[in-house]
């Protein structure tokens, strides 16, 4: 084998900053593993729109969105896309599809083998970290940091694959917190080791269209459930409205500022911030999509019922939150003010209107509830052009 297929990791933030860095074939690809887990958390809530039903879509998104962040979060600093790099990834991929696989009863009876398949893929992933612990000295006191964390998070979720229901889920949360934690204990570790700053925030952009995606896969979806009147038509019409401007909303204020913060020392909090509240983020808008798919499965002449009613204004409650928290990092890590501050309240502000429309939406029929939502949404973005602030050095320097 040529030795540019087998070379060992190295850290690519070192030294200047690659500013043309973009994902690569290998990471898209890897995503696409990702939409096949997002599609069938979606199928379960699709199939059990209840109170548990929402616990377990929510249980279940938390690691198998921490499994994309840990390698995403490897890949920016040590990816030399060799042979073994490779092929640790396919295994990885392997280790998603099977998260994917039993998703359905992963709080009852295949829950052993969701928590063996996480086990997988953070196996792999901790192999990788003691690769580069063994190649990269400058970086040995993070990747120890990481490695060490990770492994105790890993020994906790393969142990709950032999302890019974409920203890289980209990240590379940335990190993989740455990790999919540590590990353932020590495502390200043992240700024004499930092991550790529434009980079990460592409990776995580990417995520999000992969989960809006699902959303029209929703709109589809659902429509081709119904004839095609012009009730289901206006219907997918002001559905796609929402989706539409979630993207807008998101990718209107998207940059690197709070990585670039972090790389400078400044604002490691904000830093954090960004990137826990896409948690949030991403499980609100895979939730307005299932919301979406119930709307055109129920009756199109009677009120929306309570369960789908609070499930789309919910998951776009906690979507427009998480956008006004995003924000708010973002214009505190580029030092945008005061208009910043205001498009976050708004976000919030809006949140709460749609809220009130969920509370008050009872005895609105399907068409009328997703046409106040849009409007809502919508209503937004004219917002945000009401105060559009002059773009930052970094975005004028592209």
């Amino acid at each position: 084998m040529p030795d540019a297929w087998l070379r060992p990791p190295k850290l690519r933030t070192a030294g200047s900053v690659d500013d043309d860095r973009h994902a690569t074939w290998l990471e898209l690809f890897f995503d696409l593993v990702f939409v096949a887990a997002i599609a069938e958390l979606a199928h379960g809530l699709r199939d059990q729109l209840t109170w548990m039903g929402v616990l377990e879509f929510v249980a279940l998104f938390v690691p198998v969105w921490w499994a994309w962040v840990g390698s995403t979060f490897y890949a920016t600093r040590f990816d030399t896309d060799d042979a073994e790099y490779r092929l640790l990834t396919a295994v990885e991929m392997f280790g998603v599809i099977a998260l994917a696989v039993n998703v359905h009863g992963g709080l009852a009876e295949t829950s052993r083998g969701f928590a063996l398949a996480y086990v997988l893929v953070r196996s792999v992933l901790i192999f990788k970290y003691v690769r580069a612990q063994r190649h990269i000295p400058e970086a040995r006191a993070l990747t120890v940091r990481i490695r060490t964390g990770y492994t105790i998070a890993a020994g906790v979720w393969l142990v709950s694959a032999f302890v019974p229901p409920p203890y289980r889920f209990l240590l379940w949360g335990l190993g989740i917190a455990i790999d919540f934690g590590t990353p932020i204990t590495a502390g200043r570790l992240h700024v004499e080791i930092p991550v790529d700053p434009t980079h990460i925030p592409e990776r995580f952009g990417l995520f999000t269209i992969i989960v809006l995606g699902e959303t029209i896969v929703s709109v589809v979806t659902g429509i081709s459930t119904q004839e095609w009147t012009v009730t289901s038509g206006l219907i997918a019409v002001f559905s796609t409205a929402i989706a539409f401007s979630l993207w807008w909303i998101y990718f209107d204020n998207h940059d690197e500022a709070a990585i670039r913060a972090a790389r400078e020392g400044k604002r490691i909090r904000a830093y954090w911030e960004w990137i826990y509240v896409h948690l949030p983020l991403v499980i609100g808008i895979a939730a307005a999509g299932v919301g979406v798919f119930r709307v055109f499965t129920g009756d199109l002449a009677a009120p929306l019922p309570m369960a789908e009613r609070w499930l789309l204004a919910g998951s776009l409650a906690v979507c427009l939150s998480s956008l006004g928290f995003l924000h708010r990092t973002t214009v505190s890590c580029a030092g945008r003010r005061p208009t910043g501050g205001v498009q976050s309240l708004y976000r919030f502000g809006t949140a709460g209107v749609v809220l009130a429309i969920g509370v008050a939406g009872g005895r609105i029929p399907p068409l009328g509830f997703v046409a106040l939502l849009a409007f809502v949404c919508v209503a937004q973005i004219g917002l945000d052009l009401r105060v559009r602030e002059p773009p930052t050095a970094a975005a004028v320097s592209d």
